[in-house]
């Protein structure tokens, strides 16, 4: 079913352009080849016709980059210099929403996962040389990247009690920690990797100081454990990594020794209200698929559409969808006009939103029944990913207690929360 977008009153007229450029291509190109593009069936078919449906994949990937190249909606969360559209914060969360309603259409415009967050690092981070050797290659598509900060012996809730540690020798970092969930671990040809920095000489810093470093995969002592599996599969690219003794150059820092926290805030920071949009678009179109369902399967003597439950359930789904959509667009106003509280609007919707997406990708599987939890439809990948998004970028409990401490200084200064800002 094809995602119904219109403009939207009042919207700035480009954005509205871009996103019904953007749905045109969804619908025409992306859509009907859901199946092929990313091989969802393919275990169902014969060897031999297996390979040839993965090498065609390949070819039909490329025929629609080239397709959205052309139509210049290629990399739109990087600056126009380097090859993407430029958008503004609320551009883009406008823009993803429509993206994700399409399994793994967001690649296909040059915005996948952990690439495209590694890449913003490196446009605000990285110097010129750094750029050169990591940045425009990744956007070219000649190497791919993974983000390296979860530790299994720290809370991931606390990114300060991270314990890998670079300390300086001569020129060089030397690295040692025990990382795993990091994200793109198997194809990666670098990794961003989150350090305590330690500079005997004080030259960089007191000692401790967040860093994030640039660690090529194939450095000696970069030891790839496994993929982690999760929810029963067997593996995943979010590997487990032992770093013992890597060697890397100073040069390989990211920013300034120190900055790495930061740096980290301004990708999760914006990641959590993309990712909220993201989800959006997906809750859409299980929506979507779950009133489709209810118009065309008889059940007990009539259509589903006219059991009350079903009814119930439609309900449900569009107050949710509404209510997630309306509060992730205030929270990325918020972001785009420096509101004072924009934290509290992120925390809302990193709770919210995961939770309604859970609930309205579950009632699509619940209508669709035993179709809901296979490979012919993407819910049952909605469904893993609703549950995984209320752990990633923050649990929801450290979120829900940032909400309530900013409330409670709020009126502990004399003055009521202000729903209106």
């Amino acid at each position: 079913m094809a995602i119904n977008v219109a403009p939207i009153p009042g919207l700035d007229p480009a954005v509205n352009d871009i996103r019904l450029r953007t749905a045109a291509l969804v619908n025409a190109d992306i859509l009907p080849h859901e199946d092929l593009l990313w091989g969802m069936r393919a275990g169902e078919l014969a060897e031999d016709e297996r390979e040839r449906s993965r090498r065609r994949s390949i070819e039909l990937r490329e025929e629609i980059k080239v397709k959205v190249n052309q139509a210049g909606l290629w990399a739109p969360h990087l600056p126009k210099e380097y090859g993407g559209m430029g958008l503004d914060f609320l551009e883009l969360a406008y823009m993803y929403e429509i993206l994700s309603y399409a399994v793994g259409a967001s690649a296909l415009f040059g915005v996948a996962a952990p690439n495209s967050g590694n890449a913003s690092v490196l446009v605000k981070y990285g110097t010129e040389e750094q750029k050169a050797k990591w940045l425009l290659p990744l956007i070219e598509g000649e190497m791919q990247s993974g983000f390296s900060m979860t530790e299994p012996d720290q809370a991931g809730s606390d990114p300060r009690s991270i314990a890998t540690e670079a300390v300086r020798d001569g020129d060089d970092w030397v690295i040692n920690g025990h990382k795993w969930f990091t994200s793109n671990g198997i194809d990666a040809d670098f990794f961003i990797v989150m350090c305590r920095a330690d500079d005997p000489s004080g030259e960089l810093g007191a000692p401790g100081e967040m860093t994030q470093i640039i660690v090529p995969t194939a450095t000696r002592g970069v030891h790839i454990v496994r993929g982690i599996g999760i929810f029963g599969h067997s593996t995943s690219d979010h590997c487990e990594i032992r770093y013992e003794d890597v060697r890397v150059p100073i040069g390989n820092t990211l920013g300034l020794v120190g900055q790495g926290h930061q740096a980290a805030q301004d990708r999760l920071g914006a990641g959590r209200v993309y990712h909220c949009m993201n989800s959006v678009g997906q809750m859409w179109r299980a929506f979507d698929l779950m009133v489709e369902r209810s118009l065309t399967r008889e059940v007990h003597g009539g259509l589903l559409k006219d059991k009350q439950f079903i009814q119930g359930f439609i309900a449900e789904s569009y107050m949710d969808v509404q209510s997630a959509r309306l509060m992730t667009i205030d929270a990325a106003e918020k972001v785009a006009r420096g509101s004072p509280d924009v934290r509290t609007a992120i925390s809302a919707i990193k709770v919210f939103v995961p939770a309604a997406f859970h609930r309205v990708v579950d009632r699509a599987i619940q209508v669709w029944g035993g179709a809901g939890v296979s490979n012919d439809l993407p819910l049952a990948g909605m469904y893993l990913t609703a549950r995984v998004l209320r752990l990633a970028d923050g649990p929801d409990e450290v979120h829900k207690i940032l909400m309530a401490k900013n409330i409670l200084h709020q009126f502990e200064r004399g003055a009521g929360w202000n729903f209106g800002m």
